[in-house]
């Protein structure tokens, strides 16, 4: 759990300095300022896919997370999407937290969040 929680101060470190990652010539194109969706350059003449100074950065490995917590909640969790009570009872207290879904009403909101404490189980959006 120690290596785990080192992990995730490591994982928040990268995240912290990593730039905003915009598609090439995000400014000229009212389309793309609205959906900034990372796009890679693939221009035969495209200095941002050359990696040329004063460029603006690409995604490559070196941003990525470390393994053992890629796709963790920030409280070191693994998320589980739950609709109802019986999808709670397949969680393992110990490694996984639900996520209650939005579409999820209030009666069965409260239902959701009696039985995980109950099972003891950790509610991420419990409100």
């Amino acid at each position: 759990m120690n290596e785990k929680a080192r992990l995730l101060r490591v994982r928040a470190r990268i995240k912290g300095k990593k730039p905003r990652f915009l598609r090439q010539e995000w400014w000229r194109y009212p389309k793309f300022r609205n959906d900034p969706k990372w796009r890679r350059p693939k221009g035969i003449d495209s200095k941002m896919r050359l990696k040329k100074k004063g460029k603006a950065r690409s995604p490559s490995i070196g941003w990525g997370s470390p393994r053992l917590v890629r796709g963790l909640h920030p409280s070191g969790y693994e998320e589980v999407l739950v609709h109802n009570v019986k999808e709670l009872e397949t969680i393992d207290p110990s490694r996984q937290a639900a996520r209650i879904a939005r579409t999820v009403g209030a009666r069965k909101r409260e239902a959701i969040l009696a039985r995980a404490r109950e099972l003891g189980v950790k509610v991420l959006n419990a409100r």
